[in-house]
């Protein structure tokens, strides 16, 4: 959506002349390490040209003013600066009023209000994380609307804490980091354990990242995800028994196949294999990557669905039908679903030729046996969270 239309319908919705600062926040795709980031793994995401805007004018007394474009309905959300607990009837506002919080808690301080408006392009339920885009997108409107200067890893971080402490959702870092350190045409690949990380360029040659919704609503993602998080805990306590590690994601795989007897329950066992060989997978699609050997990438992205699917069973009955139905298409090197699972999306390498096929074939396989349509995306690999205007104008 172009920056003037947002701006107009800033100045309209909050009855102002101001002209405000406009700030940006991808969404983001994980090409691979799925499940590994809160287990203290390897994850290998990049941050996509979809995400949220964030408009912001300063105000001359205390009160913030949210307005997002996605939920007109909720109108306009305000609080004061020096109360901003959670608050449930506040719905989607209580991510922007988190940062606040905590930035302010860090010793950000601020003496006055804002007006601000967002505007979301990231497809609803889709898994491509829009909460995190909405916490990046505040912390780049905070630092540029007051003027402070914010380590990024510091505000990725606070971003984590939004979620886990202020909503109450118990998830990785892997969200904040590849939206707050996002480098365009670049994957990430990152140690959740230590946030190590390094750029790796996506070379696609003649073929392109294609992201399937399958609208599927995630209604399961929240609670299976809390359980194959203590299944992983479980797993991890049992094999603690013996080895000096703090997370399964330091086990190498003949670590974990010597010593996986002593995971007591088969489910756990499963779902610890799935983070272990999912953590080796990762490491060597980096390394194949960057040796330019985008068809071992596609295989690699082959098996992690396969994990998922038979040792983590996150899956589900539309992204396996989405990914089966791309495994069969011509010039697809690789097909896997991203994100928590049980709905949302999948992604796939497609020759760049053949993507217009690749959609009517894998749409009409789709809608014959879940009985509606999937959604394509071709995903720009772009930067980070970032300030998109220099002024405020009167």
């Amino acid at each position: 959506m172009k920056t003037s239309f947002l701006q107009q319908s800033f100045k309209n919705i909050f009855n102002t002349t101001l002209i405000p600062y406009v700030f940006f926040a991808p969404g983001r795709v994980n090409l691979i390490g799925e499940h590994t980031d809160y287990n203290g793994g390897h994850v290998f995401p990049a941050s996509i040209s979809f995400g949220t805007y964030a408009l912001g004018a300063k105000r001359e007394d205390h009160k913030l003013r949210f307005y997002s474009m996605n939920f007109p309905d909720k109108g306009i959300i305000e609080c004061d600066i020096t109360n901003l607990n959670y608050d449930k009837s506040h719905d989607w506002a209580n991510y922007p009023k988190g940062m606040f919080l905590f930035l302010m808690e860090m010793g950000y301080d601020i003496t006055h209000g804002a007006d601000i408006l967002f505007y979301g392009n990231i497809p609803n339920g889709a898994g491509l994380s829009s909460s995190a885009s909405i916490e990046l997108v505040t912390g780049v409107l905070f630092e540029g609307l007051f003027k402070k200067d914010i380590d990024r890893i510091e505000m990725v971080k606070l971003g984590q804490k939004v979620e886990n402490e202020y909503i109450g959702v118990n998830s990785g870092i892997m969200d904040q980091f590849a939206i707050g350190m996002g480098k365009k045409e670049h994957a990430i690949l990152l140690n959740c354990n230590t946030l190590e990380y390094s750029y790796a360029p996506i070379n696609l040659n003649n073929h392109v990242i294609m992201i399937i919704n399958s609208n599927k609503q995630r209604i399961l993602a929240s609670s299976k995800y809390n359980e194959r998080r203590s299944e992983c805990e479980n797993a991890l306590k049992d094999l603690q028994t013996k080895l000096p590690i703090q997370s399964l994601g330091e086990l190498r795989k003949e670590d974990f196949e010597s010593n996986k007897h002593l995971i007591t329950n088969q489910i756990n066992q499963k779902r610890a294999k799935h983070v272990v060989y999912e953590n080796a997978r990762t490491i060597e699609a980096h390394n194949q990557l960057k040796l330019g050997k985008l068809e071992n990438f596609g295989a690699l992205m082959n098996e992690s669905h396969i994990s998922l699917r038979d040792d983590y069973e996150v899956t589900g009955f539309e992204l396996d039908t989405i990914v089966e139905a791309s495994w069969e298409q011509d010039g697809v090197l690789g097909a896997r679903m991203t994100g928590a699972g049980f709905g949302g999306c999948a992604i796939a390498i497609v020759e760049d030729g053949k993507a217009e096929m690749f959609k009517e074939n894998v749409n009409a396989i789709y809608k014959e046996k879940v009985g509606y349509d999937a959604t394509f995306y071709i995903a720009t690999i772009g930067d980070g969270a970032i300030q998109l205007t220099e002024e405020v104008v009167k």
